[in-house]
């Protein structure tokens, strides 16, 4: 049997094959399922080379489709976003079943709840092929979020639906999205109900300099007691902007801070590395200065939450928008806020 408490962790990095050209649904289905079938004979090529502890693997944001470029909310949501029960999950929990592995990733997702809409969602399959986890960003500029209609999305999915946590044999495993790795909050409500490991899909600019989303990496294991599996895009193909612009630096990162396995630019799996599950639970039961999280005194700051409203909810609950709406609604919150003094 597997320890389940010592395995191998892999931040796959492969190049995203964008759907942004395809002429429609059908064509972009057909795009999509080559990515899949070419990312199985990467995952069983890269579990050979690791090991068979690796059990757990995540892939990088958008992996599937790429992102929006010109398209309308309605018009991506029937191009290139998969159905809840689509043949996108079957085919990826194949995959998952087949190898026994924990398989994360991230995909624009159509809800029937919110007809006209999409969510970009973050999905973990587990050794059954079944998905355990369904997280939908919550920060997003230019695309809709659970926050956008709150009140329906908190009726239809609960507060504990916005923050996932899958308590697994290997772990307690919850996911974030690309650039949310820079608000601590999204992290910090998923460490409040136990999580271990976050699975980081990204798709973002790499450099040998400290980004600011390298350091939130190192920042989130830290102040939580948390593994930090971030995996990024080797490069997005098939739109205009420049291949390797979204290219390279996907990671493990230990609950101390340390990056335990790195990469460089290009498809790769040599970002792997072991989490020591006992190792972390130990740490996070250890009195002392470092025990971070056991230091929380949330009371503190519940009240300036509660007084503080930004960027608004339910802007999207009740009225058909386009992409406008989006820069519309962030610039009058920026306006507000300096008449308000606090910017």
């Amino acid at each position: 049997m597997p320890n389940s408490e010592s395995y191998r962790a892999l931040a796959l990095q492969i190049t995203c094959h964008a759907v942004n050209q395809a002429s429609d649904r059908h064509e972009a289905r057909s795009l999509m399922l080559n990515s899949i079938n070419r990312l199985a004979q990467q995952i069983a090529a890269s579990i050979a080379f690791i090991g068979f502890d690796c059990r757990l693997i995540v892939l990088p944001e958008y992996f599937l489709t790429g992102f929006p470029m010109g398209d309308t909310l309605g018009g991506w949501a029937e191009k290139a976003c998969v159905e809840m029960a689509g043949v996108e999950y079957e085919a990826l929990g194949k995959i998952a079943q087949k190898h026994k592995i924990f398989l994360a990733g991230n995909a624009y997702e159509v809800d029937p709840n919110f007809p006209g809409l999409y969510f970009q969602t973050c999905f973990i399959l587990d050794p059954s092929g079944s998905i355990i986890l369904r997280y939908r960003r919550l920060n997003s500029l230019f695309a809709p979020t659970p926050h956008d209609v709150w009140d329906k999305y908190l009726d239809c999915y609960g507060l504990e639906g916005v923050f996932p946590v899958a308590k697994t044999a290997i772990g307690n495993l919850a996911a974030l999205a690309s650039e949310e790795i820079l608000y601590p909050e999204v992290a910090r409500c998923l460490a409040m109900r136990g999580a271990e490991i976050f699975l980081h899909s990204t798709s973002e600019v790499y450099n040998k300099n400290l980004t600011p989303k390298d350091a939130a990496k190192i920042t989130r294991a830290v102040e939580n007691l948390a593994y930090v599996v971030s995996a990024n895009t080797a490069g997005i193909a098939n739109i205009a902007i420049p291949i390797a612009s979204a290219d390279g630096g996907s990671k493990i990162i230990d609950y101390r801070g340390i990056v335990l396995a790195e990469t460089g630019a290009g498809e790769s799996m040599t970002a792997f590395a072991e989490i020591d599950l006992a190792a972390l639970r130990r740490d996070r039961r250890r009195p002392g200065l470092n025990n971070l999280l056991a230091r929380q005194r949330f009371e503190l700051y519940a009240e300036s939450y509660r007084m503080s409203h930004f960027y608004p909810a339910n802007t999207m609950l009740e009225t058909e928008v386009d992409r406008k709406h989006f820069l519309q609604t962030q610039q009058a919150t920026i306006e507000r806020l300096a008449q308000l003094g606090i910017i």
